[in-house]
């Protein structure tokens, strides 16, 4: 049987102190209690570990070898330790979540950093699908709560404004027209746009948008992979119109570019005008039951982050303060 870590401690106590009294008033112990617990040591193994006599204790060569050993493993068991503290704040528990592309692109980065240092012991799972496939889990009760755009409402489904993002064209670098400025798509010209599947929620708002304002489209490409979207969009002359949200991080790393920096940008973006385009996302839970207080603390920093980051695009941008989630 190995060691007690009160054996280690007194035997490193009398090592370093070289006294059996100065180890005990050291460890809050009597000198025999020393003397005692060094005594059951030397008796397992079967040697001295101390040299005793004139008043003081001396490490004999197996006392030199065995504290090297013990101070490794009382360091060891402090760290333990302070791995293990390191949990002790925040909450503790687990949840499963689902985002959009939108959500996960831009917010979720700087808000589940946030999280995790805030609740270190909570297990956090993320689960990114479109509104469909979210909507339904979230009936189903596999997710505590999902962020989607808005829609008619479901059966079984609790559905709660949670904010508002502008749709932007996203072009490609090369695509000639200047970053930032707001344009009015029907001026383009026929435009080669990457549209989503008429699965995803956004499809049915941009089309209606498209024919109601006269935009002229060439073709229409469907995908329904983000990254794959942006891609293409980048290294083709074809457009794209995405949740500004989503792009924002281009938009605040174009304005924070130092002079001198020869980093290609990769997108051109620009807001749609006359008239805007615009997206209201809304948070989604299961109607039957209210939200775990770790999905509550993870709402809410998302909520914070998804204000923050939407203030690239102005004050229609980002959180709705009436929902009470900031």
């Amino acid at each position: 049987m190995s060691d007690t870590l009160r054996d280690v401690r007194l035997f490193v106590a009398a090592y370093e102190e070289r006294s059996f009294t100065a180890a005990a008033e050291r460890e809050n112990a009597t000198q025999s209690g020393v003397s005692q617990h060094i005594r059951k040591i030397e008796d397992r193994f079967g040697v001295k570990l101390f040299a005793r006599g004139g008043g003081s204790v001396q490490p004999t060569p197996a006392g030199e070898s065995y504290y090297r050993h013990c101070i490794e493993l009382l360091r060891l068991n402090e760290a333990a330790n302070r791995s293990v503290g390191r949990f002790g704040v925040g909450l503790d528990g687990e949840m499963v979540v689902g985002l959009m592309p939108t959500m996960t692109r831009s917010v979720l980065a700087p808000a589940l950093a946030r999280f995790v240092a805030l609740h270190p012991n909570v297990v956090v799972r993320i689960t990114e699908a479109y509104s469909a496939t979210l909507t339904q889990q979230v009936r189903a009760g596999e997710l505590a709560f999902a962020i989607v755009p808005a829609s008619t409402g479901t059966v079984g489904v609790k559905t709660t404004r949670f904010a508002y993002t502008p749709e932007v064209l996203v072009s490609g670098a090369a695509s000639g027209r200047a970053h930032m400025q707001p344009v009015r798509l029907a001026d383009l010209g026929p435009m080669k746009v990457v549209v989503p599947s008429g699965q995803n929620a956004r499809r049915a708002n941009i089309e209606t948008y498209l024919a109601s304002n006269a935009v002229a489209v060439e073709r229409r490409l469907e995908l329904d992979a983000m990254m794959g979207t942006l891609d293409f969009v980048a290294s083709t002359d074809w457009v794209a119109i995405l949740p500004g949200l989503m792009m924002a991080q281009e938009v605040e790393r174009s304005a924070a570019r130092p002079a001198g920096w020869d980093m290609p940008r990769r997108f051109t973006i620009n807001p749609i005008a006359d008239p805007p385009l615009g997206m209201d996302l809304v948070l989604i839970e299961p109607a039957r039951r209210p939200l775990e207080p770790v999905a509550a603390a993870f709402l809410d920093v998302l909520a914070q982050e998804t204000a923050r980051i939407g203030e690239v695009w102005g004050e229609r941008a980002g959180l709705y303060e009436e929902a009470g989630l900031s």
